[in-house]
């Protein structure tokens, strides 16, 4: 008889990738020419990232040069939540928080488990356990077919596929 195998989905970012890619931001933000002189700049401040400029144009072009570097080191930008994306005005300058989304929230495990009972094998179990989600089934191949179908889902998560057993 065979036994149940799983696997757990999980949405962890490196924290330290993340970090090399905003000293490696702020770099080239010093040293780009069309940046001198409009005050821009990009730092962590507590567990958000901070980006400063004289106006919103900028913020949004340091934005993205965070965004390539980035994608660069191999992080998703569905790790990446800028709220509603447009810089807010302080002062003289714009400012846009961006924080770091660890962790499945309740609504994207939910989402999660409801595709694989709605679109995956039958026999599939899935189980909430905190931050990540546990698949398990007799059959590795199905499985991989719940692999499958989880990476052409549209989930607002970065997905990670982890303790395969």
């Amino acid at each position: 008889m065979a036994s149940e195998s799983s696997f757990d989905v999980v949405s962890k970012v490196d924290r330290q990738e993340v970090d090399n890619a905003l000293n490696q931001a702020a770099k080239e933000i010093a040293q780009r020419y069309d940046f001198k002189g409009v005050g821009a700049s990009i730092a962590w401040s507590g567990e958000s990232v901070l980006m400063v400029a004289n106006s919103s144009e900028r913020v949004l072009a340091v934005l993205d040069v965070f965004q390539s570097k980035l994608i660069k080191r191999g992080i998703s930008l569905k790790s990446l939540d800028t709220g509603d994306g447009e810089p807010k005005p302080s002062g003289k300058e714009y400012r846009l928080a961006a924080s770091i989304k660890e962790g499945l929230s309740t609504e994207v495990a939910k989402q999660l488990a409801k595709l694989v009972r709605d679109e995956g094998p039958k026999g599939v179990k899935t189980q909430i356990q905190g931050d990540e989600l546990r698949v398990s089934a007799k059959s590795r191949d199905d499985l991989q077919a719940v692999i499958a179908l989880m990476k052409g889902a549209d989930v607002d998560a970065a997905l990670q596929f982890t303790n395969y057993r």
